[in-house]
């Protein structure tokens, strides 16, 4: 697959502050414009109002979750990427966590605890947005 365009728009779900900092930091050091959302309710208003290339959400967070929002990105803007991360929640492992993600339509996953360079190597195995 062709990597994501330098200038891709990517919007960042995390309710994890250092994750969701870390993975923002690394995404606009390669060139991308980064928006962040500490909540799924958040990346959801941030979806109704910005288009956004790739979309990078964890799949556990309180305040509307990963598949909530991996579908409202289906439905909304169904031509971007969408890439999953997860390290499980209370009553999920995060492998299936990541393998429901990917059901709903998450075009790559990437397991939490995650180097720089694992997570930029699935990211770069995304693609670009379709349109």
């Amino acid at each position: 697959m062709t990597a994501p365009a330098a200038a891709s728009s990517v919007l960042v779900a995390d309710d994890e502050e250092g994750i969701r900092n870390l993975v923002s930091l690394w995404l606009a050091q390669a060139g991308h414009r980064v928006a962040a959302a500490d909540s799924g309710k958040t990346a959801s208003a941030l979806l109704k109002t910005q288009r956004f290339d790739i979309v990078v959400t964890d799949v556990v967070m309180p305040d509307g979750d990963g598949f909530e929002l991996i579908a409202q990105v289906r439905r909304l803007q169904p031509a971007s990427r969408i890439l999953a991360i997860s390290g499980g929640g209370k009553y999920l492992q995060g492998a299936d966590c990541l393998r429901m993600a990917q059901g709903l339509g998450a075009h790559g996953i990437v397991m939490k605890p995650f180097t720089r360079e694992q997570f930029l190597a699935e990211f770069g195995n995304l693609g670009p947005a379709a349109g």
